[in-house]
């Protein structure tokens, strides 16, 4: 329920109307008020709240005062209808799932000083095809205009579109890399990466077929779950088991080579391959 009454806050022909010496939009401030269309921020707001505009499908656009430094998880989750958000340079901190479920959301850029980006912070985004990361941001980055995010240290990829490029580089398919990721064809994995995560591809609807390289070691549970149409993929030698339901919802799967290095394979991993 919505708590801007309690905090202060009004809204008023649509729009937000925080007290200008507000520096916090506090936790569930507007979750779902559907009738909430724009924002008027405080310059001074440096944070934006736990599930602060959760559910405010009607909002289309949101600039961020100059100030802010940390976005709480799921803050801006399921705004449905948001096409553009404007991150200014001084956030540090956006926490997990705060952009999920913005099936609207066209494009992302990360600032210089983010710092920490939680999981999922852009699940489900199904229109999502540009994603930047600032040239100047020294734990994250979108080497060679991937259109992803990488974690720079790790070489990990945390977050992909329909257009990524994967690059060279990269050594590892984060959780929740692409999944759902409903406008996603083909993509192509580099001979650099070890290790697929869990639910790297879940829900990846229109993914057809896919080949491992060799140099995969390990492929995640749930990796690709409910990729519907999925109909073929290549498993090479180099993978020793199957974690569950790896598969699992792969209902167009018709032709999957079986390893000899495969030592297990996990619970449900075929399930509902039919």
């Amino acid at each position: 329920m919505a708590k801007y009454k309690e905090y202060g806050y009004d809204i008023q022909n649509g729009k937000a109307i925080i007290p200008e010496w507000e520096t916090e939009i506090k936790e569930g401030a507007f979750v779902d008020c559907k009738d909430l269309t724009s924002i008027e921020f405080p310059q001074w707001i440096k944070k934006i709240g736990k599930q602060a505009f959760y559910g405010c499908e009607n909002l289309t656009e949101i600039t961020l005062p100059e100030w802010v430094e940390e976005i709480g998880e799921r803050a801006f989750h399921r705004c449905k209808n948001l096409k553009s958000i404007f991150l200014p340079r001084w956030v540090k901190k956006i926490g997990w799932s705060t952009f999920s479920h913005c099936s609207s959301l066209t494009s992302i850029s990360i600032p210089e000083l983010v710092a920490e980006l939680g999981d999922n912070v852009l699940y489900d985004c199904i229109n999502l095809t540009s994603i930047s990361v600032s040239k100047e941001n020294k734990f994250y980055d979108s080497r060679e205009d991937c259109n992803a995010i990488i974690h720079t240290e790790s070489n990990t990829l945390i977050r992909g579109c329909e257009n990524t490029v994967i690059p060279p580089s990269v050594i590892e398919i984060g959780v929740f890399a692409f999944s759902g990721c409903t406008g996603l064809m083909s993509i192509s994995i580099p001979s650099s990466v070890t290790e697929i995560r869990e639910w790297a591809f879940e829900g990846c609807s229109s993914l057809t077929s896919i080949s491992i390289p060799l140099s995969v070691r390990k492929i995640g549970g749930h990796a690709f779950s409910n990729c519907s149409n999925l109909k073929s993929i290549t498993i090479p030698e180099s993978v020793t088991e199957f974690e569950i339901e790896i598969f699992k919802g792969c209902n167009s799967l018709s032709s999957i080579n079986i390893p000899k290095s495969l030592t297990s394979i996990g619970y449900e991993a075929f399930y509902e391959c039919i």
